[in-house]
């Protein structure tokens, strides 16, 4: 068994050893084939991680012998970093005048700050580019991203069932000659949740220290990675007085700072009790107005802020760290309110453009849906024409349908 990242050894090199994402890929296809034809000049994949985003452009490009550009927008975040890295690829035949794509990965990363310019530098781009610009992101449809979103063609990519991510792993274990069985594998595709990049590092892990896939062998990585759950962060934090301990507490954890704040909202009270309670929230409370400020002005300097006050600052509120054990358990009115939030946020770029076309205010598109959803459903004819002056893309059409 080679020392290589199996992710890297196994990255599918044909459109075909890509699972899962039959309608993503076909809008790809028909993208890249057609694209002096194409009314909007880029691609937007979106989804979580590890289902295939980027790996679907590099097995599109080498099947089709493309030249591919990539930058990843976390590192450019700027009007000017990303003119000087796209800007010149955008108009100009590669070396070897091979056809190229242009791939500009994690837009989620690109400020939204006026001052920046990014996402405006890359709405003035996609207009101007003479080949195809495909972006990916986790969640586009933050507010920075709107003018964005009318340029490009929305691609949703879906987290891979079970099946699909068993024949990935399953691929790889034949490859490589592994024992494995059945039953294991299917278990470790399960327990993926639809991240194969996170599957595959699994399976190498396993492989690595075992004869066999077994599902003692899996029992055995989960038990040692729960470690890293967000149950063993809040240990951290509410059961040590030592800062560089709770520091360290969500160094492995892959919630977001959004799902942090709502677990130790949930469960400070079940630790901490008067003064110390008050001062705990005390240092949460701040935290979320660094947060506020990052969102409103993309300074991402106070992101240390935030996670020094909701650790090392919750971690030494306490006078004495409490001895008694605590099931920490997520908070379901909130979770609710923060999974309907990001539910209704392809409803609200679907207002957003409706709104802009219409002369009318977001609010009241918004009070009005139901109206063009009935639309949608039942008059196919004007749901065409709403779609094309609204600048909509077909999954925002396929929303308004359901």
């Amino acid at each position: 068994m080679g020392a290589k990242n199996w992710i890297d050894k196994y990255s599918p090199l044909d459109v075909k050893d890509v699972y899962g994402q039959d309608k993503a890929l076909y809008s790809l296809k028909q993208f890249i084939a057609d694209f002096k034809n194409q009314k909007k000049k880029a691609l937007l994949f979106y989804g979580p991680s590890g289902v295939g985003k980027t790996s679907s452009v590099y097995a599109l490009a080498n099947q089709n012998n493309l030249e591919v550009v990539e930058m990843n927008a976390s590192d450019f975040r700027d009007k000017k970093n990303i003119n000087s890295v796209i800007g010149a690829a955008s108009k100009q035949m590669s070396l070897f005048s091979k056809q190229k794509v242009i791939l500009i990965d994690e837009v989620d990363g690109i400020s939204g700050r006026k001052d920046y310019g990014g996402a405006a530098a890359l709405v003035k781009l996609i207009k101007e580019s003479s080949f195809p610009i495909i972006m990916t992101a986790n969640n586009p449809f933050d507010n920075k991203f709107s003018k964005l979103r009318r340029k490009a063609e929305l691609v949703q990519f879906n987290p891979l069932d079970t099946d699909a991510m068993f024949n990935v792993l399953k691929n790889i274990c034949e490859k490589e000659g592994i024992k494995y069985e059945a039953t294991a594998l299917k278990t470790l595709a399960r327990r993926s949740a639809g991240d194969a990049r996170g599957a595959v590092n699994d399976l190498q892990i396993i492989a690595s220290e075992n004869d066999e896939v077994s599902k003692e062998a899996i029992d055995e990585l989960s038990e040692r990675n729960k470690l890293d759950t967000m149950m063993n962060a809040l240990t951290k934090i509410f059961k040590t007085k030592d800062e560089k301990i709770a520091l360290s507490a969500f160094d492995s954890v892959a919630e977001d700072f959004d799902q942090r704040f709502l677990w130790l909202d949930a469960n400070l009270p079940k630790e901490y009790e008067g003064e110390d309670l008050a001062r705990a929230y005390d240092k949460l409370s701040r935290a979320d107005v660094f947060k506020g400020r990052i969102r409103r002005w993309q300074h991402w300097r106070f992101l240390s802020y935030v996670n020094n006050l909701i650790t090392a600052g919750i971690a030494v509120s306490k006078d004495e760290k409490s001895k008694g054990f605590v099931q920490y358990k997520p908070t379901g009115r909130l979770l609710k309110i923060w999974w309907a939030n990001q539910k209704a946020a392809k409803k609200k770029a679907i207002a957003e453009k409706i709104a802009l076309k219409t002369h009318s205010s977001k609010k009241e598109i918004m009070k009005n849906i139901e109206y063009f959803k009935a639309i949608f459903k039942n008059d196919s004819e004007m749901a065409e024409d709403i779609a094309e002056y609204a600048d909509l893309d077909k999954e925002e059409v396929e929303w308004l349908k359901k």
